[in-house]
């Protein structure tokens, strides 16, 4: 590099203006020292100029540089060019050498990876034998490879990693062994979840539906054979038909329900819904079930007025489920609440809390986390003889999602169960406007 310099500094024009100033010094120098001495520093500033004309007359020529000196200048260009590429990968990446030691990553990378190093052997942060041995089979072969492992702990996690060959150097363009392997991750966690939540919903789904209609072939069977002329026993097995008819029916409405919410869940709605008079809607047409059941609900409102954009249908159809199934399920206590509130948040608009409390005999601490699922019961014998499809909480979920809300629950043992709702309250220049939906009757 000094060699570099120097003759840049010589063959440019600053070169050439540096020996004509040192000239015109070193001439002045002498000239001030001794008045006897003139001439010589005549001719020592002659001697420079004719230098200086001598450097700018000499032809400009390229020195050679030393292979060692180009050799590190492709270093650091191949090392930047490499990590600017890697840092704008939109995958998590990770290059190895052909010992497969950790060259360099992506910052995505390191989120599923956090123990990467560079420098040290890949073995050490990531302990997968396949993508080990799916990296070597790709610098052996000089194609790409594929492999899906799983981590177990501290979660379980799924992956997708594919393993390219790199090539840079002629050699390795070539067609001999690469230089690199690039190793590219997918988390296939949230996929394989999915994958196995529709497989649990159908064979659920398949179940729930089977069981009734098998219920409903024996008898109409039994009904042509053996009770053909029996009036008694035919009457008694047309309600339990009709029971199981409703069952289904009721079942395939979640269903529909269930899946019109999920279809939409992404879109906000942006009408305007006040839960004061929905709430006592819901409560009136809940009142025959509430009084078979010896159960009186009580609606109880700090405020005169809780707007929420919202879609009207929807929210009736959660809240009639909640206080559906504290009717349901907190029949004991004879006594269901609902509480209206509006609750403040610095530096955000205000929540409207509804909570929905029974005094039955509680939900054990253990079945709270998934009650929202699918076809989840904490007493499935008990939830089908009440009516249940166990789609109810999985359809507030979703509801509640698409409205950006949240669901809370709370059970005490022997003391009931507590379901509470927030959402956030429209903003209120939109809520002084008449709202898109007519309040229910």
């Amino acid at each position: 590099m000094a060699d570099d310099f120097r003759q840049t500094w010589t063959e440019g024009w600053a070169g050439r203006w540096f020996l004509y100033a040192c000239g015109a010094v070193v001439a002045l120098v002498l000239a001030g020292t001794a008045s006897v001495a003139w001439p010589y520093a005549i001719a020592a500033g002659v001697m420079l100029v004719i230098a200086g004309l001598v450097v700018r007359r000499r032809p400009r020529t390229a020195a050679p540089l030393d292979s060692e000196l180009l050799a590190r200048r492709a270093a650091r260009l191949t090392d930047l060019t490499v990590e600017s590429l890697m840092a704008s990968l939109p995958i998590p990446a990770i290059l190895l050498d052909p010992k497969l030691t950790v060259r360099t990553f992506n910052g995505r990378a390191v989120e599923l990876v956090p123990g990467l190093r560079r420098g040290e052997p890949l073995t050490l942060s990531l302990r997968a034998p396949d993508v080990v041995e799916v990296a070597r089979r790709a610098l052996s072969s000089n194609m790409p490879q594929s492999v899906d492992y799983a981590e177990r702990v501290p979660v379980a996690r799924w992956f997708n990693v594919e393993a390219a060959p790199v090539a840079v150097t002629p050699e390795a363009r070539d067609g001999s062994r690469p230089d690199f392997v690039l190793l590219s991750l997918r988390d296939l966690t949230e996929e394989r979840r999915l994958e196995r939540l529709r497989a649990d919903f159908v064979a659920n789904a398949s179940h729930e539906l089977r069981t009734p209609l098998a219920s409903v072939v024996g008898f109409i069977e039994t009904i042509q054979g053996p009770a053909r002329n029996d009036v008694q026993a035919r009457e008694k097995f047309l309600d339990i038909m009709l029971a199981q008819a409703r069952r289904m029916s009721r079942l395939i409405d979640d269903l529909l329900s269930l899946s019109r919410v999920e279809l939409n869940e992404h879109v906000r709605p942006v009408g305007i819904v006040d839960l004061v008079p929905l709430l006592a809607h819901v409560r009136d047409t809940l009142g025959p079930y509430a009084r078979g059941q010896d159960v009186e609900v009580e609606i109880r409102a700090s405020v005169p007025a809780l707007p929420v954009n919202g879609d009207q249908d929807e929210l009736i159809r959660l809240f009639e489920n909640l206080v559906q199934n504290a009717i349901k399920y907190g029949a004991e206590g004879k006594r269901v609440e609902i509480v209206m509130d509006r609750e403040v948040r610095e530096g955000r608009r205000d929540d409207a809390v509804v909570t929905i409390r029974d005094h039955g005999p509680g939900i054990p601490a253990e079945h709270l986390p998934r009650l929202t699922e699918r076809f989840y019961r904490v007493d499935v014998v008990s939830s089908r003889e009440k009516g249940g499809t166990g789609l109810g909480l999985a359809l507030v979920k979703h509801i509640l999602n698409r409205h950006r809300g949240r669901l809370s629950i709370d059970s005490v043992p022997g003391e009931g169960a507590s379901f509470t709702v927030r959402i956030e309250v429209a903003d209120p220049a939109s809520s002084e406007a008449r709202p898109t939906s007519d309040p229910p009757a």
